[in-house]
């Protein structure tokens, strides 16, 4: 199914004629009543070609290929491409994110000093001003067609216009609302006006979407899930907090068919970097996927999405190609605000050990192995029941026998080397690493269990001659390095584009993952539901992160702080951190402070007016009826 509508995206792509150019949300196709020189709208069928289109404007940048013929224009199209701009206005902004690159605007995105000038907050917001054009000529067009499946597809881009206002809700605020073709000149809506039409669009669309569609399209639990965003989100956009409707919108969404990706494909001990490999539409992430945007290094090419975000926080000492690409382009990296969010799973021994139960006893660890060398004193040993012994003890590269009291009169070796023990017998060989060391005396028998620390495997940085302290943004070298994307398949296999230039990933843009994170917040916001629930779902994500329970919360440590860190470490460089720092009234004030925000090397304050971005200036000034966002 995916290379099917990649295939179609492609062909949407480079057949269709579309204007180059949107100014604003009053400007439309110059003939959007002609998608192409021939009627597409003919039937169902060719409809289709013209959906494909809606979902394309969202993924490639233009009618040829990766550059060529752009859909918009006064910015290099690769820049152009929507989750590479969603990357910029909601990663870079943050503390998930630093440039080196030194392209005019893009710097000021994480000083957070913009201006209404910037070119990047201006292509989103005309990227996003195109993806409502064109949903709004294919809805009228569409109409016209017989049979459920035509209103099926009015219903996908319905959902597409609506995903496309929650956006502009989200970065800008105070937008025109367009839905119809129109030559006038549109009023600005507030906020709220814009929220009340995205929450009815998908309360109305949401039983005209298929129960399940073929992969890469919405269907109906994207509508629930967007609902969910937009709940979450309603007392920041609104004033008016809408918790419950997040909780029972959320639980829609874990209700469904959908589940939680646990297959460790590749074998390394954890089932979530499969999410951001290659094969990610095959591999078991597609199951948690409710909406994603399909890339292609062979059909549908671009210097955005899954490419970009390879390709960009490559540099420095990385090996490309074992991230699947032919080279790296030395921008992005983190910060150390990111990086000291996950645990590093070092190993409490004296935890461990408190946790057999039991005293101390006479028998004990002595060997070069061991602590104290052969020399003692011996690593005592647990007695957690009568005659058997335990104790988590680090080792060294060497040997070592069990002792008695310190004493060489009694003490036990292996002479066969098969966990059998024998009095006086051979020294006991053992490579360096944690071990718990048991000892049963009655059978004469042991057994080392070597424990393995297990962090949390969500944080996939490369610090081989990376610094984690950012004293100068430029240097590639100072920061972190982000290896969360990659372009090989769970097989350790390159991606379609044997060249290395073009990624094959797929973009999860609403997975499950991210509802199970809004539900818990939501309940701890007054939303109601299950506190016992949030917690079961928050450690069904920290078990996939720890290969294990080892990093499993109680609801006593269920906190909105603790919420806002975790949707930090599952979901960082997916285009979610800006706006969940606003709705913590984080983003602008001096409660947290990270590297340079501020564009000071500790952090500062900025005003709060860069909650929300500014409209474009030519956009302001080719339309009389719209006002600049406060402080632009």
């Amino acid at each position: 199914m995916k290379n099917k509508m990649k295939q179609i995206i492609f062909i949407a792509a480079i057949s269709f004629f579309m204007t180059a150019c949107h100014d604003d949300l009053d400007q439309d196709p110059i003939d959007p009543d002609s998608f192409t020189e021939q009627d597409v709208f003919a039937n169902t069928a060719e409809a289709k070609s013209a959906l494909a289109k809606l979902y394309a404007s969202l993924t490639l940048t233009g009618q040829q290929g990766p550059a060529g013929q752009p859909d918009i224009s006064e910015i290099d199209e690769g820049f152009s491409q929507y989750t590479r701009m969603l990357f910029n206005l909601n990663e870079l902004t943050t503390d998930h994110a630093v440039v080196g690159w030194g392209d005019p605007g893009l710097p000021d995105l994480h000083g957070l000093y913009w201006s209404a000038g910037n070119d990047f907050t201006g292509a989103m917001y005309l990227r996003l001003a195109q993806e409502v054009s064109f949903t709004n000529a294919f809805i009228k067009n569409a109409s016209a067609l017989p049979g459920e499946e035509s209103q099926s597809f009015i219903a996908e881009a319905r959902f597409l216009r609506a995903f496309a206002y929650y956006n502009l809700i989200d970065l800008y605020a105070n937008v025109p609302l367009v839905t119809q073709i129109t030559t006038d000149l549109p009023s600005q809506s507030s906020r709220t006006e814009l929220f009340d039409f995205v929450e009815s669009e998908l309360l109305e669309i949401q039983d005209l979407l298929l129960d399940a569609n073929e992969y890469g399209r919405v269907d109906k639990v994207a509508a629930w899930a967007l609902l969910s965003k937009l709940y979450l989100n309603a007392e920041v956009w609104t004033g008016t907090p809408r918790y419950t409707d997040c909780v029972i919108y959320s639980e829609n969404v874990m209700n469904s068919s959908y589940i939680l990706n646990t297959t460790d494909a590749n074998g390394n001990g954890s089932a979530y970097d499969e999410l951001f490999l290659a094969d990610n539409d095959t591999n078991g992430a597609q199951n948690e996927f409710i909406f994603a945007l399909n890339f292609d290094g062979i059909q549908s090419q671009t210097y955005g999405g899954s490419t970009f975000l390879v390709h960009a926080a490559t540099g420095g000492s990385m090996d490309p190609l074992s991230l699947g690409i032919n080279g790296g382009w030395g921008g992005y990296r983190t910060t150390k605000a990111l990086v000291e969010k996950f645990e590093t799973g070092e190993i409490d021994l004296v935890s461990l050990n408190s946790s057999l139960g039991g005293t101390l006893s006479d028998w004990g660890l002595v060997g070069d192995a061991t602590e104290n060398a052969w020399d003692g004193p011996d690593m005592e040993m647990y007695e957690t029941a009568t005659n058997q012994f335990k104790l988590y003890a680090q080792l060294t590269d060497g040997l070592f026998k069990f002792r008695f009291n310190e004493d060489w009169g009694v003490n036990y070796g292996d002479d066969s080397n098969d966990g059998t023990l024998e009095a006086g017998g051979a020294n006991i060989e053992v490579t360096a690493g944690t071990y718990l060391v048991t000892f049963d005396l009655d059978n004469l028998t042991y057994d080392l269990t070597e424990v393995v620390a297990e962090g949390d495997k969500r944080g996939m940085f490369y610090t081989d001659g990376q610094s984690l302290e950012i004293g100068s943004i430029p240097p590639f070298n100072q920061g972190y390095a982000v290896t969360k994307f990659k372009n090989i398949d769970s097989n350790g296999n390159q991606g379609s584009d044997s060249g290395g230039d073009f990624v094959d990933t797929d973009l999860p843009i609403i997975r499950l993952a991210e509802i199970y994170l809004n539900y818990a917040e939501a309940n701890l916001r007054g939303g109601g539901g299950s506190i016992a629930t949030a917690v079961d779902k928050i450690n069904e994500l920290r078990m996939r992160a720890y290969s294990g329970a080892s990093g499993n919360i109680s609801s006593g440590d269920l906190t909105l702080d603790f919420i806002l860190d975790e949707r930090s470490r599952e979901l960082y460089w997916e285009g979610q951190r800006r706006t969940d720092l606003i709705r913590y009234n984080y983003f602008t004030t001096n409660t947290y402070l990270w590297p340079f925000k501020g564009n000071q090397a500790n952090g500062s304050s900025v005003s709060s007016f860069r909650n929300i971005f500014p409209i474009p200036t030519n956009t302001i000034s080719t339309n009389p009826n719209l006002i600049q966002n406060e402080g632009y």
